[in-house]
């Protein structure tokens, strides 16, 4: 006779659902931006993390940030598009911390708006080193002690640009659809682990807003700034969204036991953005 489908979770023990207290999480990209507000977020919430970014002063900014409120972290400077790099750095967590739940990999380098056809080899090797490369030496990194503990969460980094085709950022999209594509190899493959694996499209570009000095702004900043008024002038919610209180919270609910039932999905956090397209 056949045996009914169980309906249980994997773990008998009681789930704290959105309990990110004393999970060690790695999140790169860290120091600005949407990485920023995401180690903010984490931290508050009693998570132990480490965070890295290419630049020491500005993990020194976060740490000084840090040590004010208390937080368990540590800092490391690193590149992601360094496989061997990527290995230390799972060393290092586990060192630190005796385990790694969770990986946040956020870091992506880009470059100028620049047409497909001026594009060159040294563009595209750029965004692919530090896009779907990187993501995937991170995500071989942490494996081996996420699979020893039957659990483990991997959130990655896509675009709606990837979608959308918009003009002047052919490579940086492409890096972007080939992460997303690994997020699906890997959700097939791991979950058997217990180990989730999602991407977030995120919206939310105000912190690389070119900024006036003197009172003015040269052609290229004004029309990235004219691009992007336009583009939220067309916006379903109208404003851009904010790394803390908008981007965030998505990345600590896909941390957390909440999302145990999710994997391989791509969630647009872009405020509907994507409507547009």
């Amino acid at each position: 006779m056949a045996q009914p489908i169980s309906s249980s979770p994997p773990s008998a023990a009681p789930l704290r659902f959105t309990e990110l207290a004393g999970q060690s999480i790695l999140v790169t990209g860290g120091t600005r931006g949407i990485g920023l507000g995401i180690v903010r977020l984490l931290a508050g919430a009693g998570a132990r993390l480490m965070i890295t970014g290419r630049k020491s002063h500005r993990l020194e900014r976060v740490a000084e940030e840090l040590r004010t409120v208390g937080a368990d972290f540590r800092t490391c400077v690193s590149d992601v598009a360094d496989r061997d790099a990527s290995r230390r750095l799972a060393d290092a967590t586990l060192e630190a911390f005796g385990a790694i739940d969770g990986l946040v990999a956020n870091a992506q380098s880009y470059i100028p708006v620049t047409p497909l056809a001026d594009i060159t080899p040294e563009n595209f090797d750029l965004v692919l080193d530090t896009g779907p490369r990187g993501t995937l030496w991170l995500m071989q990194a942490v494996l081996p002690a996420m699979q020893a503990r039957g659990r483990g969460r991997i959130i990655t980094f896509g675009s709606s640009m990837g979608q959308t085709g918009a003009p002047g950022y052919g490579p940086y999209a492409a890096a972007k659809e080939a992460v997303r594509s690994l997020t699906r190899t890997a959700a097939r493959e791991w979950g058997r682990f217990g180990i989730t694996v999602n991407c977030i499209c995120p919206a939310s570009a105000a912190h690389r807003m070119p900024v006036a000095k003197e009172g003015a702004l040269s052609p290229e900043e004004e029309a990235r700034a004219r691009a992007f008024a336009a583009m939220y002038a067309d916006h379903p919610l109208g404003r851009d969204g904010d790394p803390l209180a908008d981007i965030a919270p998505v990345v600590a609910f896909l941390l957390s036991d909440a999302s145990q039932y999710l994997t391989g999905q791509t969630f647009m956090v872009d405020g509907g953005g994507i409507l547009r397209s």
